[in-house]
């Protein structure tokens, strides 16, 4: 078959990219033709794939994306294709990988009356609609039991249409047997002394992630402490409101931004904490590779995947709602106590021997070329 993607840009760093990847490769490997539309493309194109980025410009992301979408429905009369598969909300799709949370939801319950007279939110909320009305013909892959009873309350969508998937861990996240080598060399690399205690945070969008209550949480640790703590923020994002805060807080050289990199299997094997308190999150893949690594993890009950921290027994969950002396407590708990953080790590990694955190390439496979749509 002929298989067309739709996402509004692809980089090789974000989760709702890398999930793509995967489930556009596992089509491939199983014998049928990939096309891509985007807008954006940055990285390497797999042998094979066709990827169109679109030639159109505008003021505004919500106007862009209209382009978008008038573009690929003229290409696609011209040239069809089996299956349309999106990952970002939009009109005429077959499939619809839901790797963001209801826009309706958020609209109403975080946003002022003033703001749903904007046409941005007419836009994103008239292509939410396009996909989970009640009579539209859209198959939703869910990837978090969450969300789904938010967009069947703003729209009645059928249960029947929602297919929930299970995590897609990559396999290469898993502790490997010479970890611990992999450990020594990543601190020698950074400097990092033996009593020092590194922090990670992963994920691109470093407000909704919760960067700044992390840093909050590090400049609240006792000054013994504190000391010897360091946090590193990977992602695809701009650092500098973080940075002056950073600096504000006094933690200097402390706290440390990096760019989206390939490589994160080393920092999740040579920190000694993930911490994660989001604002929100569909899912939270991050916290999974932290599971399966063996690496701590400290996160926010609203990510998706939370409760696999808790069911693994990896790390803590703070509450709903959040509390920032909550997450100051927790940080300096997890951080003092050596013994606790090496059962952390070797529940996590007992967990990721008999969890299906691995198949969601696989199952949403199944589900788009089994003909849903037929």
């Amino acid at each position: 078959m002929q298989l067309a993607f739709v996402l509004y840009k692809y980089f090789p760093f974000g989760g709702l990219q890398r999930d793509f990847m995967r489930i556009a490769l596992e089509c491939q490997r199983r014998g049928h033709q990939i096309r891509v539309y985007t807008l954006i493309w940055e990285g390497d194109i797999p042998p094979g794939f066709e990827v169109l980025v679109a030639p159109v410009k505008a003021l505004f992301n919500h106007r862009r994306n209209e382009k978008l979408t008038a573009w690929m429905q003229a290409d696609l009369a011209k040239r069809p294709v089996d299956r349309l598969i999106g990952f970002n909300k939009m009109p005429g799709l077959d499939f619809y990988y839901a790797a963001d949370g209801c826009f309706e939801d958020k609209a109403q319950t975080l946003r002022g009356g003033l703001y749903r007279r904007w046409g941005r939110y007419r836009h994103f909320a008239d292509y939410e609609r396009a996909v989970f009305a009640k009579d539209a013909r859209t198959e939703v892959l869910m990837i978090s039991e969450v969300q789904q009873p938010l967009f069947i309350k703003h729209y009645g969508t059928p249960e029947a249409r929602f297919h929930l998937l299970p995590p897609g861990i990559s396999q290469d996240r898993r502790r490997p047997a010479d970890a611990d080598a992999i450990r020594a060399e990543f601190r020698r690399e950074f400097g990092l002394a033996d009593d020092e205690l590194l922090l990670v945070q992963i994920g691109s969008g470093f407000k909704t992630k919760g960067v700044d209550r992390s840093i909050k949480a590090v400049a609240a640790l006792p000054a013994h402490l504190r000391k010897r703590t360091r946090l590193m923020v990977i992602g695809q994002d701009d650092p500098k409101l973080f940075q002056v805060q950073s600096a504000a807080l006094g933690l200097g050289d402390q706290v440390q931004f990096l760019k989206g990199r390939s490589d994160i299997p080393r920092f999740l094997l040579g920190a000694d904490l993930l911490i994660h308190p989001a604002y929100n999150e569909n899912t939270g893949t991050v916290l999974l590779e932290a599971l399966v690594a063996g690496l701590p993890v400290l996160v926010s009950k609203v990510c998706g995947y939370a409760h696999y921290i808790a069911e693994a027994d990896c790390g803590l969950v703070l509450d709903d709602p959040f509390a920032q002396e909550q997450l100051n407590s927790y940080l300096q708990r997890m951080l003092e106590d050596d013994a606790a953080r090496a059962a952390w790590s070797h529940n996590g990694v007992a967990f990721a021997d008999t969890a299906d955190l691995y198949s969601m390439p696989q199952h949403a496979a199944d589900v788009i070329l089994a003909g849903e749509q037929a």
